[in-house]
């Protein structure tokens, strides 16, 4: 199940299924897109959405009973990278709360994210390569975005488990602190607009030349729009 709620400027989504420790069947993948893909019919998209686990793990990844009766495992795989390609699309900067276990399919859903922070008690794994399998939600296209791509190789073919400073040394995740809700209130505490453009210009990966021109199409555009905050902040 899929919680979501709204708090001031930060959405909440939680996967709520603690007794699993929040293990994801197809129809939890689906509901998952379903609240990001939403965004595309409201007005009103929060600037900062928390994505979290409950219970005591964040996400052990794909449920293992539903991955031993899959039919038709190619649509399965599919099914989690159209869910981990919502959060990645998202309008919201999308923060990712780690406490606890994030194992498999946990971990390509917190690569979606734009911000991954963790709690001293977080957890990481790929645990696929001991039975055959790896993360195919999208994770060997982020994995070495997000890491160097030795740290990311020897990462997924150990299935090693790190801990919160292995995953910090590694980029993995930015920060550890205790209260992961703390950095998605802290981000949303600055302007809507330049977050969503600060998100757009950062994940733009098309060539540099094109990426600068809009950088600075961008820039213009919200200078123009706080002006006068600009000129108060420049009097003080």
């Amino acid at each position: 199940m899929i919680r979501t709620r709204t708090d001031g400027d930060v959405r909440v989504v939680t996967l709520d299924r603690p007794e699993a420790r929040n293990a994801l069947r197809p129809d939890d993948l689906r509901s998952l897109r379903e609240i990001f893909e939403g965004e595309a019919d409201s007005e009103s998209v929060p600037p900062v959405t928390y994505l979290r686990g409950a219970g005591d793990a964040f996400c052990a990844g794909a449920d293992l009973d539903a991955v031993a009766d899959l039919d038709d495992p190619e649509a399965f795989a599919r099914r989690g990278q159209r869910a981990a390609a919502a959060v990645d699309e998202s309008r919201s900067v999308v923060v990712c709360g780690i406490d606890g276990a994030a194992r498999g399919g946990g971990v390509e859903l917190a690569l979606a994210a734009d911000v991954r922070v963790a709690t001293p008690r977080a957890t990481f794994g790929e645990p696929g390569v001991d039975f055959g399998l790896f993360g195919a939600w999208g994770g060997t296209v982020r994995l070495p975005r997000v890491m160097r791509e030795g740290d990311a190789l020897d990462f997924a073919l150990s299935g090693r488990v790190l801990d919160a400073d292995k995953a910090l040394r590694t980029g993995l995740v930015s920060r550890v602190v205790d209260d992961t809700r703390s950095v998605a209130d802290e981000i949303a505490a600055g302007e809507s607009d330049a977050l969503a453009a600060i998100k757009r210009r950062l994940r733009d990966r098309r060539d540099d030349e094109t990426q600068e021109r809009v950088e600075a199409a961008t820039f213009a555009d919200l200078h123009d729009a706080h002006a006068e905050e600009i000129a108060r902040r420049n009097g003080e």
